[in-house]
């Protein structure tokens, strides 16, 4: 999992990908996701070219990133960093896990509606356009992911979270036998229902269209962060 850098604290890596989603085949490959902060020390100093992204791909995809940048790109509800907040926990450290459940605590604030409903539809139709280009000969796997992100986003637009184990939702059955190629759901089949399921997500946006990121909590949040961490 994560390497951690000498400049780098890691506050907790989470487990996402099939694993997560309840979808894995015996096939299946791990994805983690994780959180890490850099001393303010660092931040602050004279020339300052703090990395806010790590990426280690292989037989396992490992990507974290540094908290002001996992939390902005919170504020923009990417689906990606949501997912982060609700996904079981795969490494952490114990000195650690308190900052770990504040900051997972945040999830009702961090998401507004406008940005839900914009970022999973964009998120759902890059996976589209997988899916009809081809790409990786995997059509499947972006299949589900398109009918995935859809779902997860009605569920938190009408209840304020996800599931992110779909694979134990009725609807995940279906996203299953998409996955595992089943003969009898075509094409036509899969856009048919995605096309639903957007409407879906618009219905349940026009439902909750109000609902606004608390920045004044999320900010707090951080700073208290950096003022704790002045160094590592």
């Amino acid at each position: 999992m994560n390497t951690q850098k000498d400049n780098q604290r890691l506050i907790f890596t989470a487990t996402v990908g099939s694993q997560a989603h309840g979808l894995a085949t015996p096939e299946s490959d791990f994805d983690y996701r994780g959180v890490f902060i850099v001393p303010t020390r660092e931040i602050l100093s004279l020339g300052s070219t703090t990395k806010t992204t790590n990426w280690i791909e292989g037989k396992d995809d490992d990507t974290s990133w540094e908290i002001a940048h996992f939390l902005h790109l919170a504020t923009k509800c990417n689906p990606t960093i949501l997912e982060v907040f609700v996904s079981p926990i795969a490494e952490v450290d114990e000195d650690m896990k308190p900052w770990m459940e504040e900051l997972r605590a945040l999830f009702p604030y961090v998401w507004n509606s406008q940005y839900v409903r914009d970022a999973f539809i964009g998120y759902a139709h890059n996976q589209r356009k997988k899916l009809l280009d081809g790409k990786d000969v995997r059509p499947h796997k972006y299949a589900a992911a398109y009918l995935r992100v859809l779902y997860n986003a009605k569920e938190l637009l009408e209840t304020g979270t996800f599931n992110v184990n779909i694979g134990s939702t009725e609807f995940g059955e279906y996203v299953r036998k998409v996955k595992n190629k089943d003969p009898n759901i075509s094409l036509g089949d899969i856009i048919n229902r995605c096309q639903e399921l957007e409407q879906e997500v618009r219905d349940a946006f026009d439902k909750n269209p109000n609902k606004e990121t608390d920045f004044e909590k999320v900010n707090d949040f951080l700073l208290k962060v950096r003022k704790a961490h002045w160094t590592l």
